[in-house]
């Protein structure tokens, strides 16, 4: 009797020792074997045309070429590439640039084996899989406010820690006109000081704190 062929896993992340462990459980299963690991987005690339996978996990933040570029450039090269995000971030803005790119699951490290293998098994039958606390950030985050690109970029600018009389040259505005933006932003964010706003955006996903 001829075994059934055993599905094949394309691994990215840039953390070998996670690689080894994710590989460890998924290689235990009958049905699953990974047949490749990258440890970036453009080594992601190269192993996809390489090896064709049927699936692929992949990690959100590394070096070269970060997570969602790696899942557009992938489905770029087959539309039916199936793509499963694992990852320690949560923000409702990782998660939806995910999904929009073209992942079918969204999962964070913290997930048991069990139930990452159920998850591979799922979207390998075409299902779809949003780990929970990444379905209540995504919920969370329709109702988020909606800044300008201006009020975004002294947002932004605020959190690298500039002043104002620094965000006003790096925008070609005046100070005045900064304050503005920020009374605005704060007034939607619902908070009262620049801390207090860097923290609320930076949960939200809207700055990074690398």
């Amino acid at each position: 009797m001829v075994a059934a062929a055993r599905s094949a896993v394309l691994l990215v992340d840039d953390h070998a020792l996670l690689r080894t462990g994710v590989a460890n459980i998924i290689n235990q299963e009958a049905d699953l074997h990974v047949v490749a690991e990258a440890g970036n987005g453009v080594e992601a690339l190269e192993a996809f045309e390489q090896h064709r996978p049927d699936v692929t996990l992949l990690d959100l933040r590394m070096p070269v070429m970060e997570g969602v570029e790696a899942i557009r450039r992938i489905r770029e090269r087959d539309p039916r590439a199936l793509v499963i995000v694992l990852t320690t971030y949560d923000t409702d803005e990782e998660i939806s640039r995910a999904l929009k790119a073209g992942a079918k699951a969204y999962v964070l490290k913290d997930i048991t084996a069990d139930d990452l293998v159920s998850c591979i098994r799922d979207v390998l039958a075409g299902k779809t899989y949003l780990a929970p606390a990444a379905a209540a950030k995504l919920a969370e985050g329709v109702t988020r406010v909606r800044l300008t690109p201006r009020e975004l970029s002294a947002l932004r600018l605020m959190a690298d820690g500039k002043a104002n009389k620094e965000i006003a040259a790096a925008l070609d505005i005046a100070e005045r006109t900064v304050k503005t933006h920020l009374g605005h932003l704060f007034e939607k964010l619902g908070v009262t000081s620049r801390t207090e706003a860097i923290r609320v955006a930076t949960r939200r996903g809207l700055v990074r704190m690398d």
